[in-house]
């Protein structure tokens, strides 16, 4: 379950926070936008709430 996560505590950079917002639009789930970003779902969802993004919940 140990996942590395290369972009570890970088900051954002603008093509990922646009990446963010289109698929978050497409109604895409946290943990495929994470995973996309090659960052933890931790970081994204505080990325995205900092934006004020809505993200799909998964059901």
């Amino acid at each position: 379950m140990s996942e590395k996560f290369e972009r570890h505590r970088q900051p954002w950079k603008p093509e990922e926070l646009q990446k963010l917002h289109t698929l978050a639009g497409k109604g895409k789930g946290l943990k495929e936008i994470a995973k996309a970003l090659n960052r933890s779902e931790e970081s994204t969802k505080d990325r995205a709430k900092q934006d004020n993004v809505a993200i799909a919940k998964l059901r």
